[in-house]
C-alpha cells in the first residue's frame, strides 16, 4: 500500500478555509491554490536526492548541496495547472509535462484528450498534481500513462482527497506516495467530494463548466 501523508500545517488549514468558502473570488482562489501547493511541495519533495557542491563563501571554501534529480511536474489538466507554480517555486529548473483528462459525466470514468511529456521522464522524479482526488480514476489513469512512458519514481499531490480516491490509488499504484492537505468525508452521488470546495477548475479559471 502506498504511503499517505496528510500535511498538518496552520497555513495550510487557513488556505483550505479560503478555498472551501463559496464567497472566495476566482482570483483569490487561484492564488491560494498556488500558495497551498507550495506547502504540499515542501512535504512531497523530501525524497528528492541531493549532491555535494563545493562553493566559496566570503571567508572560505565549504561544501553545499544542489538538487541531483531531474524533476518533472505533471498537472492533470485543467485544474492541476493551478498547482504548478507552487511546485516549481522551489525548483525553477523543473520541467513541466501536461496531461489533459476530463471525466465522463455519466460514467465518471476519465477520458484523455492531450499528452505532452518530457522525454527525460524515465530518469526523473515525477510529481503528478491535481487539486482533487475524488474517485481516483483520473489520477490512476494519469499515473499508468506515465509508467507506460517509462516513469519509475512518481509522487501524487492534491489539496483535497476522498477516502474512495485514496483507496483506488493505493490499490492501483501501491508504489506511489500520496500527499494531501486533507481527507474529506465522502463522495456524493455525483462523485463530488463532500464537503469539498466545488469544481476546482471552474473556480481557478473563473468559468462555469
Amino acid at each position: 500500500m502506498s504511503s499517505l501523508t496528510v500535511v498538518d500545517h496552520p497555513l495550510l488549514k487557513r488556505d483550505l478555509t479560503i478555498l472551501r468558502s463559496r464567497e472566495t473570488p476566482h482570483g483569490a482562489f487561484r492564488k491560494t491554490v498556488s500558495d497551498a501547493a507550495a506547502i504540499l511541495a515542501y512535504e512531497a519533495m523530501q525524497e528528492v536526492d541531493l549532491k555535494d557542491k563545493t562553493i566559496e563563501t566570503p571567508l572560505e571554501s565549504t561544501t553545499g548541496y544542489e538538487i541531483a534529480d531531474e524533476v518533472i511536474v505533471v498537472p492533470i489538466m485543467r485544474a492541476g495547472l493551478g498547482m504548478v507554480d507552487g511546485f516549481v517555486r522551489f525548483i525553477p529548473e523543473a520541467r513541466v509535462g501536461h496531461l489533459g483528462m476530463q471525466r465522463d459525466e455519466e460514467t465518471y470514468d476519465p477520458v484523455d484528450y492531450y499528452s505532452n511529456i518530457p522525454d527525460t521522464i524515465s530518469e526523473a522524479r515525477v510529481f503528478v498534481v491535481d487539486p482533487m482526488l475524488a474517485t481516483g480514476g483520473s489520477a490512476s489513469f494519469a499515473i499508468e500513462h506515465l509508467k507506460q512512458r517509462g516513469a519509475e519514481r512518481i509522487h501524487f499531490a492534491c489539496l483535497v482527497a476522498a477516502p474512495e480516491g485514496i483507496e483506488r490509488l493505493q490499490s492501483d499504484h501501491s508504489d506511489v506516495p500520496i500527499v494531501t492537505a486533507t481527507v474529506d468525508r465522502e463522495l456524493d452521488d455525483n462523485a463530488f467530494i463532500r464537503p469539498g470546495l466545488g469544481d476546482a477548475g471552474d473556480r481557478i479559471f473563473g468559468t462555469t463548466g
